[in-house]
């Protein structure tokens, strides 16, 4: 998201930037200590349990305190991506705890809601980008006037035309942006344990995902 063209001159550029790369830091714990379900399947984050889940982001907003513009946007994120939970007892205290989060760190930073959601798309952005390449979703995901499609090792991100603007409709300007993600390589297997499932990713092989990302078709 450094390279994105149109968050080269935002206000709150550092701030931004801070939340894309820190946005899902509360998974650091469930990331250290990975764990399986009763079949033995390693839990994702889509699966593992929902108060494990919620509990993610109440502690990732926290660790940004120093930085409120970005915590209130990791706060806004969750919201977003859990929007399709409202309905669900389950998560009923959930919005409410993350709205007044994300207002109080709003305050804090000096600055509104509106300013916020306009620069949530930076982080939402960048988020789908990592997601596609991560994951290797076959569906595109679209997000605003942004459609985001994985095609081989790289993500292309296409863009409607705005009326009457001059952004362009590559955010990348042109340039190939190359991405590298970190992995350990194990067999797609059910584990006996949460230690067994720990242990075999201790002795794992590091394996790197090469890929890059730009703009257009």
């Amino acid at each position: 998201m450094e390279h994105w063209g149109p968050l080269h001159d935002a206000d709150r550029r550092a701030s931004v930037l801070h939340a894309v790369g820190e946005h899902d830091n509360g998974w650091r714990e469930l990331d250290d200590a990975p764990s399986a379900d009763s079949a033995g399947r390693v839990y994702d984050f889509v699966h593992i349990p929902a108060p494990t889940r919620q509990a993610v982001w109440p502690r990732g907003v926290a660790r940004l305190a120093d930085d409120p513009w970005a915590a209130a946007l990791v706060a806004h994120h969750a919201i977003t991506v859990y929007e399709r939970y409202r309905p669900d007892e389950q998560w009923a205290g959930f919005f409410p705890q993350l709205q007044h989060l994300r207002d109080l760190q709003v305050d804090a930073a000096g600055g509104t809601l509106e300013q916020l959601v306009s620069d949530y798309a930076y982080v939402r952005l960048g988020d789908l980008i990592s997601l596609m390449f991560c994951t290797g979703w076959s569906q595109e995901q679209p997000f605003d006037r942004w459609t985001i499609h994985l095609d081989g090792d790289r993500v292309r991100v296409t863009s409607a035309a705005v009326p009457g603007s001059a952004e362009s409709a590559d955010p990348f300007e042109g340039r190939e942006i190359p991405i590298a993600v970190a992995a350990r390589l194990i067999p797609d297997a059910p584990v006996a344990s949460d230690a067994v499932l720990r242990e075999t990713l201790r002795l794992a092989p590091l394996v790197w995902l090469h890929g890059a990302v730009s703009g257009g078709l």
